[in-house]
Formats: C-alpha cells, structure tokens, sequence
C-alpha cells in the first residue's frame, strides 16, 4: 500500500497546533526536532534546539481522497497563519511505501528532560536518574507533548509543590501530560476533563502505556460551573487566555481553599488581564513563569 506523507516544519510554538490539524486526518501526526543539543559532560543529558525548527509529519492513504485530505490541510495551515502564529513552512507532500515511514519516523528522537520529569517516547529505553520520574508519551499525540512553552511552564510550576496533593483536576487535558506527571510526583488520583474526544481518547491511552489509568479518571465536557462533588486541592488548566477569564470563577469553585491552579497558555500581552480575573475570583498569585512569548502562573486560593 502506497502513502502520502505529510511534513511541514514549524517553530516550537506553532507545533502543538499544527500536530492538531495533522491528527484529524486520522493517522496520527509525529513531531521531530531538526536538532539536537548534547552535553558533552554528560551522555544522558540530551535535549532538542528549541531554537531550530520541528518537522511534523502525518501519512494517509493514497487513494481517491487523498487529494481532499492534503487541500483541506493546506487550508488549515494558512489559516494557522492569518491568526499570525509563528512561522510555519510550506506543506511538503511525497509518496512512500507503508514500509518506508512506519518506523523511519521514530529516528531523531530523544527523551525531554524538563526539570526532574522525563517525556520519554514509548519505543526509547531511557535511563532514569535517581529523583526523575518518566512519563512515556508519544509525540504528536493530541495537544501535549512536552514542546510548548505553556506545557513546559506547567510542568515546571507542579515540580515546586510540595508535599503533592492527593488529587488533582487537569481542565483541558490534551494529551494527559499534567496529570500523568502529576500521579508520577505523588499525586494519588487524578480527573482529565476536555471537551475534545480525540483528547480524552489519547489521555486514557497514554493512562494505560503508563501504568496509570487505575488513578486516571477522563471525562469529556466542559467545566460546570458548581463542582459535583469535593474541590480539588490542585488544578491545571492549560488553556488559553479568553478561556481562563472566562472560566475564573467555575476554576475558583473547583479549587479547595487554600488549594493550587497552575493556570498556563496565557500570552503576554494577556496576563495581567488573567491575574486580575483570577484575583478577583479569590486567587493570590505565588509564582510566574516567562516563557518568551508565554507566560505560566501558579495561584493559591485565598
């Protein structure tokens, strides 16, 4: 069988959105990076460029609708332009045999380490340090990857509570990453809430790779206003902007008092408006991550 493989190149902020158009088509979409950085003192400190560009790639059946498939993705990705993301390459389109790209795809990759948590893809046999704790997750897999600054900030922001809470909310789950991060750093159960299927799909089986789904409960819907049952003592919600003030005071009644948000997806220019809407809602802000253009929070309900 015959394939027509998919490649654009994008920056690192461009990536989690162009995997999302490259997974409607069905298949699945993978993320590359261009470069790697290695530690000449240490063998197993391995990281991408975050300064290169990333290749996504995506495949689909080279049949009678192939040629709807590749217009309907050019048109997604111009449009990823017009709301002036950063750069994104012109969609390359090759045809390739089924044994050409199954497990070619899978070379270039490493392990990310961001603080003491490792995104390890499922086929890498990665050493695990003392302290770190790995969550196996494939890229390009619904949204979280690991690559976004936002997903990054979140990460990074959870590795500074301590002790962990025993439950945690992730309002907008993607991928699951928070949450399965979360249950790897002592959290004893977590709840995945998104409006997308294709993410609460990909959250129960990245749940499942990990040995986790048992302390995973994924939900598809959105934030209710008034919880059914107990506020929760830690919340994530990587979204975006609009949507955090939109959801300010449905985040609030999730939130024990006393208890944490670790809010992220928010552009710069956009993060006062976020604190103040939070404030209002009855958070204090105890930390801030600047990301470049990103910027991740972690509040306290007063």
């Amino acid at each position: 069988m015959r394939w027509l493989e998919l490649t654009v190149e994008a920056d690192a902020e461009a990536v989690e959105a162009v995997s999302e158009i490259f997974g409607r088509l069905g298949h699945g979409a993978a993320v590359r990076p261009t470069r790697l950085l290695r530690d000449p003192h240490d063998e197993l400190a391995v990281r991408e460029d975050r300064d290169a560009p990333y290749l996504v790639t995506a495949h689909v059946p080279e049949d009678d609708a192939s040629s709807a498939a590749v217009e309907r993705t050019e048109r997604a990705l111009w449009h990823l332009q017009a709301f002036g993301l950063r750069p994104v390459g012109e969609l390359r389109v090759t045809s390739v045999d089924e044994r050409d790209w199954t497990e070619a795809w899978k070379e270039g990759y490493a392990a990310q380490r961001i603080g003491r948590v490792v995104i390890v893809p499922s086929w890498l046999d990665e050493p695990i340090s003392a302290g770190e704790v790995a969550v196996r997750l494939d890229p390009g897999m619904a949204f979280g990857t690991g690559l976004h600054p936002t997903t990054r900030g979140c990460l990074r922001l959870l590795q500074e509570l301590g002790p962990m809470p025993d439950r945690l909310l992730d309002v907008g789950s993607g991928s699951g990453i928070l949450a399965l991060a979360a249950l790897r750093l002592g959290v004893r159960r977590a709840t995945c809430l998104d409006t997308d299927p294709a993410a609460v799909e990909a959250s129960g089986a990245n749940g499942d790779v990990n040995g986790l789904r048992a302390r995973l409960d994924v939900r598809l819907g959105t934030l209710p206003a008034v919880p059914r049952g107990e506020p929760f003592p830690l919340v994530t919600a990587n979204l975006v902007a609009a949507v955090l003030v939109e959801l300010a005071e449905a985040l609030a009644a999730h939130t024990a008092s006393g208890g944490t948000l670790l809010a992220s997806g928010i552009i710069e220019p956009r993060a006062d408006e976020v604190t103040a809407a939070l404030g209002a809602a009855g958070f204090v802000e105890r930390s801030r991550l600047d990301d470049g253009e990103w910027v991740s929070l972690r509040m306290q309900r007063a």
